[in-house]
């Protein structure tokens, strides 16, 4: 079942929404080459956990980690560790953050250093079929009307769209229905309503959208090794389009 969001629920994931935003705000200057994995993921839960809220990652589905940390081929569930940024690496943090008993999920990809030109191309055109998909994301359309917008984005700049992976509602749960896939028909998928909340998040690549899930059983890689981007916002649908509730 959908559901439709009081205001009263939509100022609670209104704040999750804005915790995990401050997250990302603050990690940023960190992300330099050198740094670990892990003590990214150390300051992503201090952080989270002193604006009053918890990592909703952490223990998810058996998930490890408190955030998700993936780099350059890895699409999306990369695990914390060990691992070192390096210049020119790509990163998507994928930030989700529990306030009494509401999630706020937002992915990013930020390039390290200097990047190639094909990192820049993923990142950008990546954004942009967000941006695209959020077009879409008000009463009256259908989910498909934001999963054919991105898909025709992502087209236009020959980037893969993994298939397997969707946005998806935020609630009480971190994940809820409906599925908003990446691809689809326009006028097709459940109709949007005032209220309901979804994450949209496109999950793109460099080269083919075939993935495969490596042996940690989370960390998903692209089969030819290309660059992958990733960028999602949570929002609230309106009638007269959508509110961003993980961005400023």
């Amino acid at each position: 079942m959908i559901s439709i969001r009081s205001e009263r629920e939509i100022e609670l994931l209104r704040t999750a929404g804005h915790i995990v935003y401050e997250t990302h705000q603050y990690l940023k200057p960190f992300l330099k080459e050198g740094i670990t994995t892990k003590e990214i993921d150390d300051l992503a839960a201090a952080f989270i956990k002193k604006c009053g809220a918890t990592p909703s990652c952490k223990g998810y589905e058996g998930y490890p980690a408190n955030i998700c940390i993936s780099i350059n081929d890895e699409v999306v569930h990369g695990i914390a560790g060990r691992r070192k940024l390096k210049n020119g690496d790509i990163v998507t943090l994928d930030i989700c953050a529990c306030y009494k008993g509401y999630h706020g999920d937002s992915a990013w990809s930020y390039p390290i250093g200097n990047v190639s030109s094909d990192a820049k191309y993923i990142l950008e055109h990546t954004e942009k079929a967000l941006y695209e998909g959020l077009k879409m994301a008000k009463a009256g359309n259908h989910i498909g009307d934001i999963s054919n917008a991105v898909e025709e984005y992502a087209n236009k700049y020959h980037l893969g769209v993994v298939k397997e992976l969707t946005g998806h509602g935020v609630g009480n749960h971190l994940h809820e229905e409906p599925n908003v896939p990446n691809y689809g028909k326009k006028g097709t998928g459940p109709l949007l309503k005032e209220g309901m909340v979804i994450a949209i998040e496109p999950m793109l690549t460099l080269g083919e959208p075939d993935i495969y899930m490596e042996d940690d059983n989370w960390t998903i890689k692209t089969d030819d090794g290309s660059l992958s981007g990733h960028f999602e916002h949570t929002v609230v649908i309106r009638n007269d389009g959508c509110e961003i509730l993980t961005g400023e």
